[in-house]
């Protein structure tokens, strides 16, 4: 968990309105005690009104909350349309991640516009993303995040089949067609495979190493600099 989602969690422990001790604390976060110690200073300093002392325990003044979300028009235009193209066209644990991230960020929205929150008539359908399609966008999604190898089977647009380990490094979406970035162990170098044209697919108990020169920041740079492909600003080196 990062800090500041941490430092969060525990103004949301302390809201309740009960004594909770760093101990409580510390086992609900999986944290030490020293580090709930510091985070509580770190809050009381920054002007969160939190009372209590260590080995006592600490409360949450009442009157205290948190300010609402602003967002405008376009922001939250912008937050619902993404919301559907993850549910149109992403895994099944993404789908639902975007939908309950709406649900959360309405609940804390001013009451005046919560309505109009979802009134968005920017829609995606889906006409391709089968069961099965949408499965293996989470099985990639996982494996890249712990770092797992893959063994994978690929048919390429000739239909020839290969076998494959590769370390996945990250999913990139085409308007239709999403694709995995990896390197390839039997070539080398890294890879783009079509996520529709994997055909076994197992995750291995093997995890690659963070390596410099097979990491998805070289990949982009060398897009740029070799290929002279130009990137969005969001996902240009620089920003990963």
């Amino acid at each position: 968990m990062r800090r500041a989602d941490r430092l969060f969690q525990i103004v949301q422990y302390l809201r309740a309105g009960r004594l909770l001790t760093a101990k409580i604390l510390a086992e609900r976060l999986e944290v030490s005690e020293r580090t709930i110690y510091r985070d509580i200073a770190d809050l009381q300093g920054s002007g969160v009104p939190i009372d209590g002392e260590a080995g006592v325990g600490y409360l949450l003044r009442q009157g205290y909350d948190l300010p609402p979300l602003m967002f405008n028009r376009d922001e939250m235009a912008a937050l619902v349309i993404g919301a559907r193209i993850v549910s149109a066209w992403g895994g099944v644990k993404m789908a639902l991640a975007a939908q309950e991230a709406l649900v959360k960020i309405e609940a804390v929205l001013p009451r005046e516009t919560q309505g109009s929150f979802t009134r968005t008539p920017v829609y995606a359908i889906d006409f391709q993303m089968g069961e099965k399609l949408r499965q293996r966008l989470d099985i990639l999604d996982d494996a890249i995040n712990q770092r797992a190898l893959l063994d994978i089977s690929y048919f390429d647009a000739a239909k020839d089949q290969t076998k494959r380990t590769i370390e996945p490094l990250g999913l990139y979406f085409w308007g239709k067609v999403w694709t995995l970035v990896a390197w390839c162990q039997m070539r080398d170098d890294f890879r783009s495979f079509r996520i529709d044209r994997i055909g076994e697919l197992k995750t291995t108990d093997q995890i690659f190493p963070h390596t410099k020169g097979k990491t998805l920041t070289d990949y982009l740079a060398k897009m740029v600099h070799e290929e002279g492909i130009n990137l969005p600003d969001s996902i240009k080196p620089g920003r990963l």
